[in-house]
């Protein structure tokens, strides 16, 4: 590590993190099927990796040449190199796990078989599957009769088979796509007693190759996968010809077609086969990354349910907020205090009822919202709709450039326009990153808002697995800013918007943190006490880090909790020694941003949707927010000591990134089940969560 540069390796750290996920998939303690899912999850992670942070480095090796860039160059070639290595050796320890994973399998009486497995029943019933669900929707590509090799699509899987005649000695090649937009990807085999068989649909069409390729006289068959990941990058170009749903709507076609940036192979490929499909791709020897015999092994995330209950983490009971339950409308709740809703312990359902509630309410004048990713049937679109055909005003900030959701923003895009919405669509030099909803209601007294602010999207879907919270609050310094952050968002002109207690990017959110970092320098130095404690999920903006190292060196206690990117080096003497950073990977994905600063005692502290990284603090508009109500700030802060006490799940961040895990001490701490449990206590709920 290169102590003089006092950063770790945006790159390397997360992979570092990704290697965070991979250690659950080899935790014994970990159900089967959810070590599983992890390997599906790091699978997924790395695919991304590649398509966006990959791809952009090697963009910039393909800059024109001069003196200014050349170190850049330099760098990020080494860079990339550092993490094609790196890579190698994940990919190696994922194997491992995964091989571990099948015979671990085994001892519960569940099989993966491939085709030269199966005994002469199995045979019949995959052959007979493969006949009724299979052959229709695959397309080989025959290779030696084609001038250029054919165009593989991003992140798909397929079958480069070997066709050959044991007689006559002809050989032909040919690639099948597996079918997996339109099959599943696992094929489960009738139960022979109480066993279970599983089978890749891989294997259930090498199975059949004979039948795939009848109408040649060939009578060997191979057949090895290969995956090729391409640039998926978005470019933005400042086309004033076109509107930006028509920018985005050409830039996801280009993404389509991005440069290969890697291609992972069957180690038991042959060379030579290897070698013609390589260099038909021109790809470098770099940007091979050998395998097994399986890819995408993200599709392990929806792996069929096999009914083993004892395979699987138990669902949890959702805790209901009784005050909010009892509650006539949601609006009467707010109007007597504030709410906290920590997900996904807490149900989403309560944004959906005052979605609902505020549609059919009379008095509900108003609903503006800002949306970056909903769910695929979304409750909180169908909501808005209905309130547009009750009448209500609606105006929706959709986010066009959240990456890979697209496509699923400009459809919602379209149905709240076509049922008379109003949708802003995404500010082109800059992500709308915000999660807001405010709801305008005459009342007695004159109009009232009411707000949701929170960390997470407007998503039931991922409101399931990801730990996220938000408030409901009726507060008027927080309403009334709220209105104004709207108002940034439809002209965008920062300079003429000011906020007192809000803290917004790109207006005044990076000055307030360092502001807010400098008053603990300043009481420590005073000789009154400091602290500050960070939530999020990366931490990577050069400036905060360097202003966190200045208050590390003048005694305040800094406490770091970062689930992905982490490029402080903590715990350094003379530099960081008094700056602790741990990560939490479990069951659910931690995903919330809350600062905390100890403020000479009178502790401030802020939630909202912004990490510490220097697109959230300069190019995208974010809202953090202040947390006012005192038992909202006291099931926060008793989260973050829950989490920062954690001895199960908690990896130690230091500079040598190689994820130790907290020491172990009684009793043990499991945050996700101790914050559970918590909140089962507090809201007087019966059972306990284990």
């Amino acid at each position: 590590m290169a102590r003089k540069k006092k950063l770790i390796n945006r790159e390397l750290s997360w992979l570092s993190f990704n290697d965070r996920v991979l250690q659950e998939a080899y935790d014994q303690t970990v159900p089967l099927l959810e070590r599983l899912k992890f390997l599906g999850i790091f699978s997924s992670n790395l695919d991304e990796f590649f398509r966006v942070r990959v791809a952009t480095h090697k963009r910039m090796l393909h800059l024109k040449s001069n003196s200014s860039n050349y170190i850049n160059r330099r760098e990020t070639r080494e860079t990339l190199q550092d993490i094609y290595n790196k890579v190698v050796i994940q990919q190696v320890k994922f194997n491992n796990i995964y091989n571990q994973l099948l015979e671990e399998f085994k001892s519960k009486n569940v099989f993966f078989v491939n085709e030269k497995q199966l005994n002469i029943q199995q045979t019949l019933e995959v052959r007979k599957f493969f006949k009724e669900e299979i052959i229709n929707t695959i397309f080989p590509l025959i290779l030696n009769e084609r001038k250029t090799f054919p165009f593989l699509r991003d992140n798909t899987v397929y079958l480069a088979c070997k066709l050959s005649n044991s007689i006559t000695k002809e050989k032909k090649y040919a690639l099948i796509p597996l079918p997996t937009k339109v099959k599943k990807r696992f094929y489960q085999l009738p139960k022979q007693g109480n066993s279970t068989y599983m089978m890749f649909i891989d294997d259930v069409i090498r199975c059949n190759l004979d039948v795939v390729f009848s109408s040649f006289e060939y009578n060997v068959f191979e057949a090895y996968t290969i995956k090729l990941t391409r640039d998926a990058e978005i470019d933005i170009d400042n086309d004033i010809s076109l509107n930006i749903l028509d920018t985005i709507q050409k830039s996801l076609k280009q993404r389509k077609k991005g440069q290969p940036v890697r291609l992972i192979y069957d180690q038991e490929m042959p060379n030579d086969f290897i070698k013609f499909i390589y260099q038909k791709l021109a790809l470098s020897k770099d940007e091979l990354i050998p395998g097994q015999r399986y890819h995408n092994f993200r599709d392990f995330i929806g792996f069929p349910d096999i009914k083993k209950t004892d395979l699987k983490y138990q669902k949890i009971e959702p805790l209901y907020i009784p005050e909010l339950d009892k509650a006539k409308t949601m609006f009467n709740a707010i109007r007597q205090r504030d709410y906290l809703i920590s997900h996904p312990y807490q149900p989403f359902s309560y944004i959906i009822r005052m979605l609902r509630e505020a549609a059919i309410d009379p008095d509900v004048i108003s609903i503006k919202m800002t949306l970056y990713r909903v769910a695929e049937n979304s409750n909180v679109v169908n909501a808005l709709i209905n309130a547009v055909k009750n009448g209500k005003k609606v105006t929706v900030m959709m986010e066009l450039k959240a990456r890979f959701d697209e496509e699923h923003n400009i459809y919602w895009s379209n149905k709240l326009k076509e049922e008379g919405a109003t949708v802003l669509f995404t500010i082109p030099s800059m992500k709308v990153h915000s999660k807001l909803c405010l709801i305008t209601r005459k009342e007695k007294n004159g109009n009232k808002l009411y707000a949701h602010l929170g960390t997470g999207n407007y998503n039931g879907d991922t409101a399931r697995v990801y730990c996220d919270h938000s408030v409901l609050t009726c507060n008027t310094k927080i309403t009334t800013e709220i209105n104004r952050v709207f108002s940034l968002i439809d002209d965008f002109n920062p300079s003429k918007y000011k906020f007192t207690h809000l803290l917004v990017a790109p207006i005044n959110l990076r000055s307030s943190i360092l502001r807010l970092i400098d008053a603990e320098i300043r009481n420590k130095k005073a000789g009154k006490e400091a602290y500050i404690i960070m939530k999020m999920n990366s931490l990577t903006d050069p400036e905060i880090i360097e202003k966190l190292y200045e208050a590390s060196k003048a005694g305040v206690k800094v406490q770091i909790i970062v689930r992905s990117i982490q490029c402080l080096l903590a715990g350094v003497k003379g530099l960081s020694e008094n700056i602790e950073a741990i990560s939490i990977v479990d069951k659910y994905l931690e995903h919330a941003r809350i600062y905390v600063f100890c403020n000479a005692g009178k502790e401030k502290m802020y939630m909202g949707s912004a990490d510490m990284m220097s697109r959230n603090l300069d190019s995208r508009v974010e809202v953090v927010f202040p947390i006012t109500s005192a038992h909202v700030a006291e099931e926060l802060k008793a989260m973050l000591n829950i989490q920062l006490n954690d001895n199960c799940k908690s990896r130690i961040l230091d500079e040598f990134q190689i994820n130790e895990y907290k020491p172990n001490q009684i009793p043990r701490i499991r945050a996700q089940v101790e914050f559970y449990n918590y909140l089962k206590k507090k809201y007087n709920h019966v059972n306990t969560y284990t």
